[in-house]
């Protein structure tokens, strides 16, 4: 089993539309979709994701997230801290490093993720670019963006070409397609999209 774990806005782009998203095993080496505690937390504290995505506190998600947030021992709890704290640190010591492009530097919570890789075996799925510089930084090379998670959901058929239609579609309606999304619609999608034509 590979554990796959999915930052905040992972989660919050494919959740709603990949019915369950966690916990299922897909593809050849087995990958198990997970999220950290930290992510609820995130939501539940920030007004402007609440807003954004109502949908969050719907039962059956709230019962999926809580069956499939990893259990961690007091061993591993301060060891994810030690580490977490130390890719903080990094953020805190250069942060306009990380805010090119308009993105803002990794939080805690992000750093908590990137960490939470070190001490199990884990990717990582951001879209924060920040994040990949970060993992850079440090050695971290289990990282994927969100399309690439996507193609491998695609080829193990755990979900089909209309759904992820239907995932483009709402990022697109919801101003929430990253460079990186774009780039893959036309090159990793282009079976399902097509090539775009100079």
């Amino acid at each position: 089993m590979t554990l796959v774990l999915l930052d905040t806005n992972a989660y919050l782009r494919l959740a709603k539309r990949v019915r369950p998203l966690l916990g299922k095993k897909f593809g050849q080496k087995d990958y198990v979709l997970t999220i950290l505690r930290d992510v609820e937390d995130e939501v539940q504290r920030s007004p402007r994701l609440r807003h954004d995505y109502p949908w969050f506190d719907a039962a059956t998600l709230a019962t999926e997230r809580l069956a499939h947030t990893p259990r961690l021992n007091a061993q591993e709890k301060a060891t994810l801290a030690a580490a977490a704290s130390v890719l903080h640190g990094l953020v805190q010591m250069d942060p306009a490093r990380f805010m090119t492009q308009r993105r803002s530097p990794p939080s805690y919570t992000d750093c908590r993720v990137l960490a939470f890789g070190q001490i199990r075996p884990a990717i990582v799925v951001t879209d924060d670019l920040g994040m990949h510089e970060l993992a850079s930084m440090v050695g971290i090379d289990d990282i994927w963006h969100g399309p690439e998670l996507l193609k491998k959901m695609l080829s193990a058929k755990l979900i089909e070409n209309e759904l992820v239609r239907e995932i483009y579609a709402a990022l697109e309606v919801n101003n929430d397609l990253t460079g990186t999304w774009v780039q893959a619609k036309h090159s990793t999608f282009v079976k399902i999209f097509g090539k775009v034509m100079d």
